[in-house]
């Protein structure tokens, strides 16, 4: 399997749409949110566009998730669940959040995804312990 997330990039997110092929076939597809582009600064940014090894993960504080593996001058970047790349409550590092659709949850003016758990629930049951990311 091979996840790609193409990123588009503003001032205050980096909006991403993540599809999960097998061989030609898409076999799922999300959105996801990170910080800004800010020159791949720690907890400030997103990770550089690249290509990553990912392995499934248990953090102490995410539970199940995946870890992106071998990012420039960062460590413990994930993908996990969570809501909001901006605004007062912010629930990523650098890390990416996925989920089902980008809306303003709490009304603060800025893009959140939704429905996250259960996006990040299906991404554990389709991928392999292993995967290449190639994010553009």
């Amino acid at each position: 399997m091979k996840v790609i997330i193409n990123r588009t990039y503003n001032k205050t997110e980096t909006r991403g749409f993540l599809i999960v092929m097998n061989d030609d076939q898409i076999v799922f597809s999300c959105k996801t949110i990170e910080l800004p582009d800010l020159g791949n600064q720690k907890n400030f940014s997103c990770i550089p566009a690249g290509n990553y090894g990912v392995s499934k993960y248990i953090s102490p504080s995410k539970g199940e998730c995946f870890h992106v593996l071998n990012v420039p001058g960062r460590d413990s970047i994930l993908i996990h669940k969570g809501n909001y790349a901006a605004g007062k409550h912010v629930d990523t590092l650098g890390c990416i959040l996925p989920g089902s659709r980008f809306e303003d949850i709490n009304a603060d003016g800025n893009i959140d995804v939704v429905e996250s758990a259960a996006t990040m629930k299906r991404l554990l049951e389709i991928l392999p312990d292993n995967f290449k990311l190639h994010i553009i």
